[in-house]
């Protein structure tokens, strides 16, 4: 039961892990969770979970450990790397 139980348990990598993922799918570099398909990348959209990603490295800035804070660095640098990336190719 125990185990059951700790599977469940959700933490600060898993949380922004799975707001990285949905920004993936919107950015078109990864398959949908569901389907395994890969979707057509909604930009608006990948650019608000990022944001809100950032918010939370900003509101939770000083509460986290020094490997928390390089996580979510580096997650928002791929990503916004990707993002701009994918916002250039997509305006020409």
């Amino acid at each position: 039961m125990a185990d059951e139980a700790k599977k469940g348990t959700i933490d600060f990598y898993t949380f922004v892990l799975s707001l990285g993922s949905s920004a993936f799918v919107h950015l078109g570099d990864a398959p949908h969770p569901e389907t395994g398909k890969q979707v057509e990348p909604d930009l608006l959209v990948a650019k608000q979970t990022i944001d809100i990603i950032a918010m939370l490295g900003e509101k939770t800035k000083g509460n986290l450990t020094e490997e928390e804070e390089k996580f979510l660095e580096t997650l928002l640098d791929d990503l916004r790397i990707r993002f701009v990336q994918k916002s250039a190719g997509k305006s020409k």
